[in-house]
């Protein structure tokens, strides 16, 4: 599974940020009938990304809860401000 928990969630975060942006668009009265009605299409299709994306999340941890699925650890290894990294200079 090449998804993980926190890249779901950052992907329904998103989404539900673009639903909330494109209901408004939908809802403005100052546009026009077609401009609203191509904003209410899109948010259809923002919907059901966000479905599709919410029933992969709960699969998932269905799977982390079952045993099913062990999530990766992958730690961090970051070489900016550290020392040892730079030339001249040897790490411990």
């Amino acid at each position: 599974m090449a998804e993980t928990v926190g890249s779901l969630v950052d992907k329904l975060s998103i989404v539900e940020l673009k639903i909330y942006h494109m209901q408004e668009q939908a809802e403005r009265e100052d546009a026009s009938d077609d401009f609203r009605s191509r904003c209410g299409e899109r948010l259809a299709v923002l919907r059901r990304q966000r479905d599709d994306l919410a029933e992969e999340l709960t699969d998932l941890l269905a799977a982390i809860a079952s045993g099913r699925v062990v999530p990766k650890v992958y730690r961090q290894f970051k070489m900016y401000n550290d020392p040892s990294y730079r030339r001249g200079e040897s790490g411990g």
